[in-house]
């Protein structure tokens, strides 16, 4: 089997095919761990993590805490081992992965041209190649540097002005970080919210707190030109201009196909690779070509594309042997979770940490939909924080008696998620939830709470 594209969901897939008996090569053009461990999920927690755990410090009583910036980045390039993948490289190795250097373009049925060198599958090519920042079509912004997320992660110093474009899950957590790290930002949003994707809940309560924390932000705003400015960078908005000194444009991200190859087998480049839900990808005959991870457009996140990769290992592995491959929902080569299981954290502070469909998406699916609604308000969450302010929502599918979404806002909601998550792929019956007892006093209490609101309902 060949792999093109080495992070952790390259990795995953080369590794589930290797544990089930294939020889495996996989190819990077970057570094071996790829996005989420050099420039994007790891790094970015990094930054935010220091100033989230001060924050809530000082939401103790008696309490003092402060942090040096510098620190924050030199523990970010801890985790990144300065980008450097020796050690990545030196895993997958040991597992019994070769691993090639250079920028993979699929030429063919099972052949995939690296520089002079051309692989050929005996089974599989899988495309892992994750996606890549969009740049929206502003006047001028061909003109001035810009940063998207990898610049912002990588940073070796923190501006004193930053102005960031787009409400996204990016856009959100990068604001929050450079503004406790001493940056003053500027958020701008085109539309009325942000997390537009999530309940309309959680996008409030992260804008009340990021402008409590002197975050300028502007939603309903649209950037209409930019321009150099000196050192810095002008943007034009609604007659006014800020000056900034770094722009990040976090506007959303699309699958990165341009670029290998798949042109060569009657695909577009550019477009997400549609996959079945054992990442076959269905638009190619003769079932040896997969995809796995943010390049088929289905969920794009690193878990999720960890998931995604580990079916795709496993089912390759059981095809090439002949074995059963079990492609039920469900089943142990399919993808299932994506299409209304996806859990996703919001690193904000507040945190945001949901899965599932939100009450508008239940009932845009055909749902019979019962919404509750509680603030997260019991022992555990007063003593994580005096005045804690959190909110939790479940989505009920009433003819089956099963949760469908579940959110939660609030400081440290993140480690809560799990628990919904397995409630709604095991599709537990809220009679039977009823008997998963919280432990006390920890904020998991507000499952109790929430089940009680839904029977008195």
């Amino acid at each position: 089997m060949v792999v093109i594209g080495a992070g952790a969901v390259g990795e995953n897939a080369a590794d589930y095919a290797h544990r089930a008996g294939l020889s495996v090569a996989m190819v990077e053009s970057e570094l071996v761990g790829g996005e989420c461990s050099y420039w994007a999920c790891m790094p970015s927690k990094a930054l935010l993590r220091t100033g989230h755990a001060v924050a809530a410090v000082h939401r103790l009583p008696g309490t003092t805490a402060s942090f040096d910036p510098q620190a924050v980045l030199a523990r970010r390039d801890s985790f990144t081992h300065d980008w450097d993948d020796a050690s990545q490289v030196e895993w997958a190795e040991g597992a019994g992965i070769t691993v090639v250097r250079g920028h993979a373009r699929i030429t063919g049925e099972k052949t995939v041209a690296v520089g002079g060198e051309v692989l050929t599958a005996r089974h599989a090519v899988v495309v892992c190649t994750g996606s890549t920042p969009v740049t929206p079509p502003v006047d001028g912004i061909d003109t001035v540097r810009t940063w998207g997320s990898r610049e912002a992660t990588s940073t070796k110093d923190i501006p004193p002005r930053l102005g960031v474009l787009g409400g996204g899950v990016v856009g959100c957590e990068l604001a929050k970080a450079f503004q406790r790290l001493g940056s003053q930002v500027v958020l701008l949003q085109h539309g009325p919210r942000l997390l537009p994707s999530m309940e309309e809940f959680a996008g409030e309560r992260v804008a009340a707190a990021l402008r409590a924390e002197g975050v300028d932000l502007r939603l309903d705003t649209t950037l209409e030109s930019v321009a150099p400015d000196g050192d810095g960078i002008a943007l034009h908005v609604a007659g006014e201009s800020i000056t900034v000194d770094e722009l990040l444009v976090a506007t959303g991200r699309r699958p990165h196909t341009a670029d290998v190859g798949v042109e060569t087998v009657g695909l577009e480049p550019g477009k997400p690779l549609e996959v079945d839900d054992s990442g076959l990808v269905t638009a190619v005959d003769g079932g040896w070509l997969y995809a796995a991870g943010d390049v088929t457009g289905r969920a794009p996140l690193t878990h999720q594309g960890k998931y995604d990769a580990r079916i795709v290992g496993a089912a390759i592995g059981a095809r090439a042997a002949g074995r059963p491959v079990d492609t039920a929902p469900w089943g142990e080569h399919s993808a299932t979770a994506d299409h209304a299981a996806v859990p996703q954290v919001v690193f904000t502070d507040p945190e945001v940490a949901v899965v599932g469909r939100t009450g508008k998406q239940a009932r845009e699916a055909g749902i019979d939909v019962r919404v509750v609604d509680l603030p997260i308000a019991v022992g555990g969450s007063s003593l994580q924080a005096d005045g804690y302010d959190g909110a939790a929502r479940l989505v009920v599918d009433e003819g089956r008696g099963v949760l469908v979404g579940v959110t939660f806002v609030g400081q440290d909601v993140a480690e809560m998620l799990h628990a919904a998550t397995v409630a709604i792929v095991g599709e537990v019956p809220l009679a039977r939830l009823w008997h998963a007892v919280p432990a006390y006093p920890t904020m998991n209490e507000v499952w109790l709470r929430l089940l009680e609101a839904y029977r008195s309902a």
